[in-house]
């Protein structure tokens, strides 16, 4: 569903990613973790062009990313993507929010988008929010809003990129069941994410950067179990976030 080959990207003269390579089946769950200024939010970026490369490529669902901007469109309907910071519209309603993108690029009546809609919102729990504005949800609430909205371009992956970071603890888990329950329906999804506890429930494989590379790739039995086989460095990051 997702390959990433060889990609590397230059901020001026510091380079963020190096040579990484990273494959997604589909269905697959990929956690990606590491280090603050690891690459990782960068590399997931990269995959629905949100940050442009300067070397390698991409490519989803046999679309190359960097091939034709004109394509960028389809790639972002291919490839839902879910923030650290909701992004939704303050002056549109829950349901307006998910239908905007639905009636503007998918070409659906506003009927349909609706009926959509709110089906997604039953799904992560907010039917009953569905004419509220943001604002007056909580933070959980409005990553829920933004997964809904996401699922609403029926995605064939979805790319998260720290979705719990900014929540208060109380509304993580929340958010991590959505995320939970799509993975069992089949998901294909590349999370971004310093929630082991969730890795470890639902990754089939986690992805370990430091410094722009790849330093491990491996299935997540391997990588929380048989921490002996892993890099020093992987060791190490291991030691600072997983409970004693």
């Amino acid at each position: 569903m997702i390959e990433i080959s060889g990609i590397s990207k230059w901020y001026g003269a510091v380079q963020v990613l190096n040579n990484c390579s990273l494959s997604v089946g589909k269905g697959e769950v990929v956690v990606i973790c590491g280090p603050s200024g690891s690459g990782k939010s960068t590399l997931i970026k990269t995959v629905n062009a949100l940050e442009p490369i300067q070397g390698g490529d991409i490519h989803v669902n046999g679309l190359s990313v960097a091939a034709d901007n004109a394509q960028l469109t389809k790639l972002r309907s291919i490839a839902g993507m879910v923030f650290q910071h909701f992004e939704l519209f303050p002056h549109l309603t829950v349901t307006e929010n998910l239908c905007l993108a639905q009636v503007k690029v998918l070409g659906r009546s506003k009927d349909e988008a609706r009926k959509r809609a709110v089906a997604l919102l039953d799904r992560v729990g907010l039917r009953a929010h569905q004419d509220k504005y943001p604002g007056s949800l909580s933070g959980g609430q409005q990553q829920r809003v933004a997964i809904a909205r996401a699922l609403s371009m029926d995605p064939l992956a979805m790319l998260f990129d720290e979705p719990t970071s900014a929540l208060d603890p109380e509304m993580v888990n929340e958010v991590l069941d959505v995320m939970t329950d799509l993975a069992h329906e089949g998901m294909t999804m590349m999370v971004v994410t310093h929630e082991m506890g969730f890795a470890r429930r639902v990754a089939d494989r986690v992805v370990f950067m430091d410094a722009g590379t790849i330093i491990e790739d491996c299935e997540a039995s391997e990588f929380f179990e048989n921490t002996g086989a892993r890099t020093e460095r992987t060791q190490q990051f291991l030691s600072k976030i997983l409970p004693h």
